[in-house]
């Protein structure tokens, strides 16, 4: 059994700090019960908390840390980076090399803008997608979770296509009403929003790869489907890419299907873990984006010097030959492992590339967010108490993918298979 303590009072005292305790409502634990684990430090594929407890992690803070914790090279250029000074609020060298390493080697988008998290990258996209067509409506679709951007939290109502109800206080009606929800893998909820509100609809957004609310692999032939819907209505395809980019393949999934999007979005994995985000389109359309033109965006740590430096490193390291073929070797490796040990099929293992989800089912595919059941939810937690005992640490949420990074071993993976052998036992 392991101790927890230090995290448990560290947690005693987050509570008088901050709302439940925490600075991001999944962490609390809530999903799965118990504390949340303080962490301490970590290196390679490993973390240790504040009871010095260590784990080999699956989580790489949500799919950045694609190297690892503390990766050398990282640490080495951000230490050179912040001798000279931590932020300017002014252009740096260091946003045109990052910018050069990513256009040179990604012929989906010809200019980009860096922002600071994936959710303003989101924010960012949209209001440029109004911008450059001039009108007011976006669709999304239901599972797909796109940040704390008010018109995108929404859930879908009842009906094919609906406007849903907001999934949090403090979103006004008004802004609910210019957001059409739709279901994922539904092509007639897709036609039908079109010829209900033609000529409206400013953008359709989507998660590619779908891998906040389960991994909901939709597949090259949907993704396709939307992209002649959006060049027969005029409207912009905004790939949401904050998981999936420069982590499925350098190009993320619009390089995997081979499909152009008109914008796409990226998160902290272009910056090492730093916090940073970007989008990026054709020259036309970011030629609408302030102050070239009348798009208004900005930020202080917009192209962050240290973040910049992160990005730098990491993003060459992941240009390295087979780089990506490796880590989904090494996801294929441990996806068969814990299969072979899972004779009864209490679960499944979704997969793409690096990323990986456990899903108590009996369905061969999971597609959209009605598919998941809630009750299976029960099963996981179990589960995840044990692969802690064994030193296993996974996003706290059933609903939550898995990562592996470059840093993970084969020992590290063996010692998975088995904690999941371990673990099995107690649900049998």
């Amino acid at each position: 059994m392991i101790t927890t303590t230090k995290s448990a009072e560290l947690f005693e005292k987050a509570k008088t700090y901050f709302p439940g305790g925490v600075n991001s409502p999944v962490r609390a634990f809530r999903s799965v019960g118990g504390n949340p684990l303080f962490i301490d430090k970590g290196k390679g594929s490993h973390i240790w908390d504040a009871d010095g407890n260590e784990y080999i992690d699956y989580c790489c803070s949500w799919g950045p840390l694609i190297l690892g914790h503390a990766n050398d090279t990282v640490l080495n250029a951000v230490d050179k980076t912040m001798r000279n000074g931590t932020s300017f609020g002014a252009p740096t060298r260091l946003e045109n090399e990052l910018a050069d390493l990513i256009l040179s080697n990604n012929k989906f988008i010809e200019k980009l803008r860096f922002v600071s998290s994936g959710t303003e990258a989101v924010m960012s996209a949209i209001r440029l997608a109004r911008g450059f067509t001039k009108r007011n409506k976006i669709l999304k679709f239901e599972g797909c979770y796109h940040g704390h951007v008010d018109s995108l939290l929404v859930k879908a109502g009842s009906g094919l296509v609906t406007f849903g109800n907001s999934s949090s206080a403090g979103v006004p009606e008004s802004f609910v009403n210019e957001t059409i929800t739709v279901p994922l893998h539904n092509k007639t909820a897709v036609e039908e929003a079109f010829k209900k509100y033609k000529n409206e609809i400013a953008c359709i957004i989507i998660e590619p790869v779908p891998a906040n609310n389960g991994l909901l692999l939709q597949g090259k032939e949907f993704l396709e489907f939307l992209r002649e819907q959006c060049t027969a209505n005029n409207t912009l395809l905004i790939f949401d890419e904050v998981i999936s980019g420069f982590r499925l393949s350098f190009c993320g999934a619009a390089g995997l299907f081979n499909i152009k999007p008109d914008i796409i979005t990226y998160g902290k994995i272009i910056g090492g873990g730093f916090p940073v985000g970007a989008y990026g389109a054709s020259k036309e359309i970011m030629s609408c984006v302030s102050p070239e033109g009348n798009v208004y965006q900005a930020g202080t740590l917009s192209g962050n010097p240290v973040a910049m430096s992160a990005g730098i490193a990491q993003l060459t390291q992941c240009l390295e030959k087979d780089f990506y073929k490796n880590l989904e070797d090494k996801t294929n490796y441990l996806v068969e492992g814990i299969t072979r040990i899972n004779p009864f099929k209490l679960f499944k293992i979704f997969k793409l590339g690096s990323i990986f989800w456990i899903a108590f089912t009996e369905k061969e595919s999971i597609t959209s967010a009605e598919d998941i059941d809630a009750n299976s939810m029960a099963y996981f937690k179990v589960l995840y108490h044990s692969l802690l005992e064994s030193g296993i640490y996974l996003g706290p949420s059933g609903y939550e993918v898995g990562f592996l990074s470059n840093a993970h071993t084969k020992d590290d993976l063996d010692k998975t298979i088995s904690a999941f052998e371990t673990g099995l036992k107690k649900l049998s």
